[in-house]
């Protein structure tokens, strides 16, 4: 039996969990997440030294929370996996020096982790698939396609060249006065309104190469908002409607070509799996469209429970077994330096016109 505390504070959520592995059974003992939404809300979007200060605040309490939800002691743990990055620079100080003082108090492994590889693990942790599998990871920083081969083999087929769809969603809400975090919200305005009143660009869509591109369609919405001010609640909610269609549209059209490109590489599964992971994946609409392209083209779609789809720290303390087990934890943990900037892919090159967000993705 191995239980492992995971660490999560990379951004904007302090948390922490409990995974237990026996055998064959993996559970999640505990969840612990506390949202700092309300200390951003004000300034529609995340601030770095207010989210590293709250994270010095809670974290003490969420890993004690964590431990006595999962009925557990420091005592009872096996091993202690943060995030090591990538994030803001001063929550992940915060997260991995609690934890190396922990791991060093206790006499426990400490295990750094690739906030990228707990996303992209999750699916196997939730639904025990196989390797190999595709994972689309869209969040507030993140939009890439990855193959994912095995535990830290993994290769970057496709990503932004330009901004994150998690980014695009918050700043189209910001842009039309509407509550932070923009997802949910753009989300909700989109359910009332008429999809097809404005013809947002779906860039890159029909390109041969797989990438992404955001900057555009948000500059777009920003055209039509400043033509129509000042907006109706109608106006609003049929732009939020144009953007997800343009986003929907944009996402299946570039992730075809990464499934047909899977395909290829694997002609003799049967069904092979796209997994889809981070923040943006709890949106239902763009889930509906993949499921409908999976089926289509002969794959699963498999996106974690909502509540896994955001950052969390199981999927950290997950991702921290994995590598435990695979033999892959590092020398000198209690060495190790927090990485902003720390790509899943390590071998690919940033991408032209990505600008320095290349080395993160």
């Amino acid at each position: 039996m191995t239980r492992i505390l995971g660490i999560e504070t990379s951004c904007d959520e302090t948390a922490a969990a409990v995974i237990e592995k026996s055998g064959e059974k993996t559970e999640i003992l505990s969840n612990v997440v506390l949202s700092q939404i309300a200390d951003h809300a004000a300034f529609g979007g995340v601030v770095p030294e207010i989210a590293a200060r709250a994270h010095v605040e809670a974290l003490d309490g969420v890993i004690k929370a964590a431990l006595d939800e999962a009925g557990l002691s420091l005592q009872d743990i096996d091993g202690i996996a943060a995030t090591g990055g990538p994030g803001l620079i001063g929550g992940l100080i915060v997260g991995l020096t609690t934890a190396k003082a922990i791991a060093a108090a206790s006499g426990k492994p400490l295990i750094p982790v690739n906030h990228l590889e707990g996303h992209a693990l999750t699916a196997r942790l939730t639904d025990g698939i196989d390797f190999p599998y595709l994972l689309l990871l869209v969040s507030g920083g993140h939009t890439q396609i990855v193959y994912v081969e095995g535990v830290g083999r993994y290769q970057r087929w496709a990503s932004t060249i330009d901004d994150a769809l998690g980014e695009a969603f918050d700043k189209t809400a910001k842009l039309l006065g509407l509550p932070y975090p923009g997802g949910p919200s753009v989300e909700k305005a989109a359910a009332g309104g008429d999809a097809k009143r404005f013809a947002f660009p779906r860039p890159l869509k029909g390109e041969a190469r797989p990438d992404f591109s955001f900057s555009g369609l948000k500059t777009a919405v920003r055209r039509e908002a400043t033509v129509l001010a000042p907006l109706i609640e109608k106006d609003i909610a049929d732009i939020c409607a144009s953007f997800q269609q343009a986003v929907t549209e944009t996402l299946t059209d570039r992730v075809a070509r990464s499934l047909a490109r899977f395909r290829e590489t694997h002609p003799g599964l049967n069904t092979p799996t796209l997994v889809v992971a981070g923040g943006v994946a709890a949106n239902q609409a763009i889930r509906a469209a993949l499921d409908t392209l999976c089926g289509n083209a002969g794959f699963r779609l498999i996106a974690p429970p909502l509540r896994l789809c955001g950052d969390n720290a199981a999927m950290i303390a997950w991702a921290g077994l994995e590598r435990l087990e695979a033999g892959l934890e590092e020398e000198d943990t209690l060495g190790f330096a927090p990485r902003p900037r720390w790509p899943l892919d390590q071998a690919s090159a940033p991408l032209f016109g990505a600008g320095k967000r290349g080395a993160k993705a």
